[in-house]
């Protein structure tokens, strides 16, 4: 008995029949209904989780770039409020050197003033003590000179 090879019970099938379209619908109904039921509410809840999740993101990158330029301008502001303290310091600083060295000068002639004044009453002091001197010492001559010539002498005659 032959059989044909289409209807041999434990051969290969090599002429297709009608349940191969049959198989064809099928899995065509089942893409639909897997595509309608399960594919496209997973995808759109993968899309919203995407939209989220990249929403959240870039939120998080413009609250970082926010926080970064914050942080830029406060250390912008640091430096030129340090700037002002170290010109506010420096301006006091010369502030009291000057006024150091006005007082200074005022104490130095103040101390050039007393020393001119200490000098007068120096030259003054060796004027007086130079004329008491010169009369002392005439006097003097006069009493040697009349005692070595044994006789009294006058002013006028020492001259």
């Amino acid at each position: 008995m032959s059989f044909p090879l289409g209807f041999a019970e434990n051969s290969i099938q090599l002429v297709p029949d009608g349940t191969l379209i049959l198989h064809v619908v099928i899995i065509l109904v089942m893409v639909y209904v897997l595509n309608a039921t399960l594919f496209k509410p997973i995808n759109q809840i993968l899309a919203s989780r995407e939209k989220r999740t990249r929403g959240r993101l870039t939120e998080a990158e413009e609250i970082l770039e926010s926080v970064t330029e914050k942080m830029s301008q406060y250390e912008r502001s640091l430096r030129q409020a340090r700037g002002e303290a170290y010109a506010l310091t420096e301006a006091q600083r010369a502030e009291e050197l000057k006024e150091r060295q006005q007082k200074l000068n005022e104490m130095r002639e103040q101390l050039a003033q007393s020393i001119a004044h200490e000098k007068e009453a120096i030259q003054q002091q060796a004027a007086e003590a130079r004329a008491v001197l010169e009369t002392e010492s005439r006097s003097i001559a006069v009493e040697i000179g009349s005692r070595v010539l044994s006789r009294p002498l006058s002013g006028a005659d020492m001259n």
